[in-house]
């Protein structure tokens, strides 16, 4: 079954970007998150424990936000991907798109973005 769980715009502080002024004094970052597997059991049981806890993606996807510092969206996206694969086995594959709204370029953009998604097989 492919059902999924979806976090939209979870808002998270860092210090992500090329430019050194990115790195010193961070930006908002927003995250949607989309858990797919299969998630029958849950709905059958009603039990929070035959679920992935959205709570705790949120946790962990802060915590791979916040630890580090990278260049790219697309590192920081993967590495949020990794510790989702990472933490929740119930999960068979997640997709990630990183906002950037405030993207250091000179035309107007609601936000600069990168989506992945990563199952098992990409897992490292």
């Amino acid at each position: 079954m492919n059902d999924s769980i979806f976090i939209k715009n979870l808002k998270v502080y860092a210090y992500h970007g090329v430019l050194p002024e990115e790195k010193r004094n961070g930006q908002f970052f927003y995250l949607d998150i989309n858990l797919i597997g299969d998630f029958l059991i849950p709905c059958l049981t009603d039990k929070v424990e035959d679920t992935v806890n959205y709570d705790e993606v949120c946790n962990c996807a802060y915590k791979a936000m916040t630890q580090n510092t990278y260049d790219l969206i697309e590192r920081a996206a993967q590495v949020v991907c990794d510790s989702i694969l990472r933490e929740f086995d119930r999960v068979s594959e997640v997709e990630v798109t990183l906002k950037k709204p405030h993207a250091p370029v000179k035309c107007e953009i609601e936000y600069a973005a990168v989506t992945i998604r990563r199952g098992r097989e990409n897992f490292r």
